[in-house]
């Protein structure tokens, strides 16, 4: 399958939902392929797309592949989900999204830094690290992932159940 074919009749149809294709994949299994797509996007808290926004991506992708001539006659299996908490941050809108997250941050020059994201602008973040804001420009960022917190204080722009209970 031709994957820049297939970026290029998935792209507007993720767009029409608000969400963005963030990496396709397709990969050998047998007789079938495996199609595997990411879709990102803002959201309705502008956090990254909710679980029914990639439950409705999946129908519309389905539905173009299906129209479409790209797959012909092969079969493949549809996999699409959003970027996961494992995915690096590579672009300003990533850091955005996980405004409140905990990173783990790699820069250019070896050095590591764990911290809070503050707020990011399209050339830098500003993190929390050990009480103190640090910004750090974007070009001089190696590798950033978000780190898994099992007990991540509440944020009540995001946790609707606790700020209603207030």
């Amino acid at each position: 399958m031709n994957v820049a074919a297939l970026r290029a009749l998935l792209e507007p149809v993720l767009a029409d939902r608000g969400l963005e294709l963030d990496d396709l994949v397709v990969v050998g299994a047998g007789s079938r392929s495996v199609l595997r797509i990411s879709v990102d996007g803002d959201g309705p808290k502008g956090r990254g797309p909710l679980l029914d926004e990639v439950a409705d991506a999946t129908r519309a992708v389905s539905d173009a592949l299906d129209e479409s001539e790209l797959t012909g006659n092969q079969a493949y299996v549809l996999e699409v989900s959003s970027r996961g908490v494992g995915a690096p941050l590579v672009m300003p809108a990533h850091w955005r999204r996980n405004t409140s997250r905990l990173v783990l941050v790699t820069l250019d020059d070896g050095s590591r830094l764990t911290g809070r994201i503050t707020s990011a602008t399209e050339a830098d973040v500003t993190l929390t690290v050990d009480g103190a804001e640090v910004v750090v420009p974007f070009s001089d960022v190696k590798r950033a992932a978000v780190q898994v917190e099992l007990n991540r204080p509440a944020d009540l722009d995001l946790d609707d159940d606790i700020a209603d209970e207030e």
